[in-house]
């Protein structure tokens, strides 16, 4: 392919269009959750992913895991996981069959916060994407983001 193949320009108009509407779902839901709750996308993000950990095989994440699941570095994630350990809303302990292994857990307190935002995130997304898709460059995105069956 050349740089001026139209498969090539298509496929990059195609990338410029989701980053933008992730930058718009991202800034839209941020606001929200900053007035709302005092969480970043971030903050949220990772109270989320630690929300669903369980005991049993294969429950805990450990940190790279988590770090992918958040698309954050691993020293990005563990500053991110300070700081809300430090507002208590996360407690980490070492892992009981691997002393080198540390968890992260979500306190009552951030289960607590991560429910009240919950509604506040889901809102500010269903808002983004009905505003994203009165945009025709947008709108086949949104129509393909909203046909996915993810379960939550």
């Amino acid at each position: 392919m050349t740089a001026t193949d139209p498969a090539l320009t298509a496929l990059a108009q195609g990338w410029c269009a989701l980053s933008l509407l992730h930058g718009r779902i991202e800034a839209r839901i941020e606001r929200a959750l900053q007035s709302g709750h005092g969480l970043s996308v971030r903050e949220y993000s990772l109270l989320d992913v630690l929300s669903r950990q369980h005991d049993g095989e294969g429950g805990h994440l450990q940190m790279k895991q988590v770090a992918d699941a958040v698309v954050l570095s691993q020293s990005a994630t563990t500053r991110l996981v300070t700081r809300l350990e430090d507002r208590g809303l996360l407690a980490r302990y070492l892992c009981p069959t691997d002393r080198r292994g540390i968890y992260t857990d979500v306190s009552e307190a951030g289960l607590k916060l991560l429910a009240e935002a919950r509604p506040t995130n889901d809102a500010a997304l269903r808002e983004a994407l009905d505003e994203a898709a009165e945009n025709p460059e947008l709108a086949p995105l949104v129509r393909a983001m909203r046909s996915l069956n993810v379960p939550t």
